[in-house]
């Protein structure tokens, strides 16, 4: 699709609480998308870079600052997705960089399990005062969220004795080989990458919007599950994301978690929150297992904890973390002191600030903004999310049935027009926006108004057809 140069602005307050954005926050097109140097570049990585790396938009940025991308053609983009749920507080945060920067002249690596130092101490401590639980907690804290979900596993494994792990189904939970024996859908993730570790089984989650079960009898049906297909006594740990991101954005119903947990107390089976994408502010509240009022035992922590610095952890209850031997769980990289500052840093600003609050107004926003889809669309299924995480599930009129034709066209647009949402979903028919919390109800307005262009667009094309 080529489209006209334009400029088009929708402005956003020039900082807030105590952030200052270095990028004004506003949409700007001073080229077509992807523009000159973008194409440039395109064709240096096609010459340098495996396919396997895949991207959404081969639109190559140089500057952020908030909720805007700057390219190397200097147009500005509105980010709905931080590179996937990662620059949760806004891009270059100058706290964070400052902090970055003054740790990285003063030691920037040792290696924790040689010589430790005070950040990894730190980092371990507020993580143990943020997650829910009154009960001791301890950390390890390792390079990203496939990392602390295969951690996790091994710690269950060691505390319980027993082998088997159960994720949900449409769950992701990483790309390494364990992780992907997690990881819901075979394609692109799994794809002819076998074979894949054993013990590893996936079972019903709730999905209100199709399955129309309540909580408790979705979870009834999941127990059941466990027990005709597995076996409680054989299971170590049930992984589940509360709010599942790459899923589409499913929310169990109420009372399914509450349910489960019940479920694996009585069992002796660990409870582990994987809060890689939906925790640290994400969705109004630290970890968005907060929203199902059930506290895990583990929980998996990244994306969004470094402010866009490599860093992960696993905290959980301290007889479970301190079941593995010394010298059993770690890495090289794990909680380096420049990711551990930056890390410190963002939850500085995220408490100071009230960025929970700031999520919570997002969610407002948008639901506001975009929740009459379904009732505007005839496929647009259903709108929903918490905070800053908002999915839009794309359906062929009249049914469930996914449509990921809508949502190719919809990204295709969006891109070309200087707004980044997310596909997702299992059937890839998931519209998915992660914006920072930062984003201004200026910038949502835009963008969603962008979203409905497209939206409008693909209606007509359908209808012409």
């Amino acid at each position: 699709m080529t489209t006209s140069p334009v400029t088009v602005v929708a402005a956003g307050s020039p900082r807030l609480g105590g952030m200052e954005f270095t990028v004004e926050q506003e949409r700007k097109l001073v080229t077509d998308l992807p523009g000159p140097k973008s194409k440039a570049l395109q064709q240096r990585r096609e010459a340098s870079v495996s396919r396997g790396a895949g991207t959404l938009a081969n639109i190559y940025m140089e500057q952020g600052s908030g909720a805007i991308l700057r390219d190397v053609d200097g147009n500005q983009l509105i980010d709905l997705g931080c590179g996937i749920g990662v620059t949760t507080i806004g891009h270059a945060n100058p706290e964070v960089a400052a902090a970055v920067a003054e740790q990285a002249a003063k030691l920037t690596h040792t290696l924790f399990t040689v010589t430790p130092y005070e950040n990894y101490v730190k980092v371990a401590e507020k993580l143990a005062q943020l997650t829910p639980g009154d009960f001791e907690k301890h950390s390890i804290l390792v390079n990203s969220g496939a990392e602390a979900v295969e951690n996790a596993v091994k710690i269950a494994r060691k505390y319980t004795g027993r082998r088997v792990i159960v994720a949900l189904d449409h769950a992701f939970h990483g790309r390494t080989n364990l992780t992907m024996a997690m990881t819901y859908r075979p394609w692109p993730e799994r794809a002819g990458m076998g074979p894949f570790p054993g013990d590893i089984f996936s079972v019903p989650i709730s999905y209100p919007f199709r399955d129309g079960l309540s909580g408790a009898e979705a979870a009834e049906r999941t127990i059941d599950y466990i027990e005709t297909h597995i076996g409680a006594s054989e299971v170590a740990a049930f992984f589940a994301e509360p709010i599942q991101g790459d899923g589409g954005i499913v929310i169990p119903a109420e009372g399914y978690f509450q349910r489960i947990a019940n479920y694996c107390r009585r069992n002796g089976i660990l409870f582990v929150a994987d809060e890689i994408q939906a925790g640290i502010a994400r969705t109004g509240k630290w970890f968005s297992i907060e929203h199902h009022d059930v506290v895990p035992d583990l929980v998996t922590i990244a994306k969004g904890l470094g402010g866009g610095m490599p860093i992960a952890a696993v905290t959980g209850r301290a007889e479970v973390m301190d079941a593995v031997q010394p010298g059993g769980i770690g890495g090289t990289f794990g909680g380096n002191p420049v990711s551990a500052a930056a890390a410190l840093k963002v939850l500085e600003i995220i408490e100071r600030d009230d960025l929970l609050g700031e999520a919570q107004r997002v969610e407002r926003t948008l639901r506001e903004r975009i929740g009459g889809w379904p009732q505007r669309y005839s496929f647009v299924g259903e709108v929903r999310g918490r905070g800053a995480m908002f999915g839009v599930e794309l359906v062929l009129p009249g049914t469930k049935k996914p449509n990921p034709e809508a949502l190719k066209h919809v990204i295709s647009y969006a891109t070309s027009r200087g707004v980044i949402p997310l596909d997702s979903g299992s059937w890839d028919s998931v519209l998915r926006f992660l914006p920072s919390v930062v984003i201004s109800d200026a910038l949502i307005d835009d963008a969603m108004s962008v979203i409905e262009e497209a939206l409008d667009d693909f209606e007509v094309s359908v209808n012409q057809c």
